[in-house]
């Protein structure tokens, strides 16, 4: 490569597509001065952008957010009405950020962003289907990367990712705060003590979406408002028309070109404990149940299965079960007391002693039938969770960054955790079938389903780090 190639000939050649060499490998992660103060680009600035950006700067206390970016250049505006009390807080638009952070320079193109000079590392809060393009394109120019959950649409894209972030020797983080909690925390140490025996099963569920899904493309098409970058906003996906609250902001969630659904959106959260703890591998196959089957949008309601080896803390033929919309483990299966009910979301580890039941949330583990595990819970189980303090999860990442070390949910455990859940949004798109899967060579025993592991990239917004993998 000639040492006068320019930072905008860089990422507009190598990163899209063109013909200069790869960049030489960094294996291990470059530490920054213990004292220093990153500087920040973020991708993404309203809705759960913000937090992101104030949870890496430390509220601007501890690093310097110098770039914003946002395909939305409004300042507030009408929001959907079906957000919930604390996403309706959340800012709208890249105003906010703005006025927050007044000497970061402002783009709606994530690519010029990374044209600017001096940025340390970037955080990515987009739909979805952006994350993949966006990080890469970051990764490739050396910046250490903040994802939010899911990691990536694609199976593809989550094993690139996590082999890309390696060989650069960037520091990666993906956004699945409760990572850091006390309670997932203290929750793999119990079951990793053998204290439940070996788990032969697990459930995870969550409630029914407060964005639609199980419906299809409306009909028509409304005007773009002032500050709306729409073509950006698609990105890699297929061109259709802005309509009024129906993708942005928020409910893209729901559509398949866009999102992952409920299982994307939640999946990494309540699955990660199980994952984490029985210490598991990819499964050997998955099947689905789901409300209907439309070529647009995620099912209402879905029953996901895995399979999987058995490992140290889990037995073989370990099977892991995944609920939402509505639909719920039997309480039975958690050996509560009479009267007792599930959480809102969480967890339940079947053991050869007994079961774990946690929620998601900041809380203590659950030991059933509770006589069994009484004088545990009250001395030994409650003083590990007093031990295990909470984590910040943007400090994990930017202090991994300064002491040139990885962060605790890194692309090595990122990506296969989310390769695991994207796993099961094909079985949602293919249900009733059991679909056996090999990690090796990311197939399926199904051509169909194997279609689903990687997706088409519009023309003009394939990076070579994608298609060329």
């Amino acid at each position: 490569m000639s040492l006068d190639v320019t930072r905008r000939q860089l990422v507009r050649t190598f990163v899209f597509g063109g013909a200069l060499a790869p960049l030489a490998v960094h294996r291990r992660a470059r530490a920054a001065s213990p004292n220093s103060r990153l500087r920040l680009g973020c991708v993404g600035v309203a809705g759960k952008g913000w937090e992101d950006l104030i949870g890496a700067s430390g509220d601007g206390e501890l690093h310097d957010v110098v770039a914003l970016c946002d395909i939305d250049h409004r300042d507030g505006g009408d929001q959907p009405d079906n957000l919930g009390k604390g996403q309706a807080a959340r800012p709208l638009g890249i105003g906010a950020a703005a006025r927050k952070f007044p000497g970061a320079t402002r783009y709606a193109d994530f690519r010029r962003m990374l044209e600017q000079k001096g940025i340390d590392a970037v955080t990515v809060a987009t739909p979805d289907h952006m994350h993949a393009t966006i990080a890469l394109s970051a990764m490739a120019l050396g910046k250490h990367v903040y994802v939010q959950k899911p990691l990536t649409q694609t199976v593809h894209e989550s094993r690139v990712m996590r082999e890309f972030a390696k060989a650069k020797g960037v520091v990666t983080q993906m956004g699945n705060q409760a990572h850091s909690s006390a309670g997932y925390r203290c929750l793999v140490k119990v079951i990793r003590d053998g204290v439940i025996g070996k788990v032969k099963e697990a459930h995870c569920w969550v409630g029914r979406s407060n964005w639609p899904q199980g419906m299809g493309m409306p009909p028509g098409e409304d005007p773009v408002p002032e500050g709306i970058h729409w073509d950006l906003w698609i990105g890699v996906a297929k061109p259709r028309p802005y309509k009024h609250q129906v993708y942005h902001n928020f409910n893209w969630r729901g559509w398949r070109e866009f999102g992952c659904g409920s299982l994307g959106d939640m999946g990494c959260h309540v699955m990660d404990p199980v994952v984490w703890s029985l210490e598991l591998g990819a499964p050997r196959n998955v099947s689905a149940q789901v409300s209907g089957v439309n070529d647009q949008t995620y099912p209402e309601w879905s029953i996901v299965g895995y399979e999987f080896a058995g490992t140290k803390f889990a037995a073989e033929g370990f099977r892991l079960t995944w609920y939402h919309g509505g639909k719920l483990p039997a309480v039975e299966i958690a050996r509560m007391p009479e009267g007792q009910k599930l959480p809102g979301a969480g967890s339940i580890f079947v053991g050869e002693k007994g079961t774990l039941v946690t929620a998601h949330s900041p809380s203590i583990p659950r030991l059933y039938p509770q006589a069994d595990f009484l004088d545990y819970s009250r001395t030994t189980l409650k003083q590990a969770y007093a031990e295990m303090e909470a984590q910040d999860h943007y400090r994990m990442w930017t202090d991994a960054i300064l002491a040139g070390k990885q962060a605790n949910s890194n692309f090595d455990y990122a990506g296969p955790l989310n390769e695991t859940v994207v796993l099961g949004t094909i079985a949602q798109r293919l249900p009733e079938r059991k679909l056996s899967w090999d990690a090796r060579t990311m197939t399926f025993d199904d051509p169909a389903a194997t279609a689903l592991v990687r997706r088409q990239y519009r023309k003009g917004w394939e990076i070579e780090t994608l298609v060329g993998a």
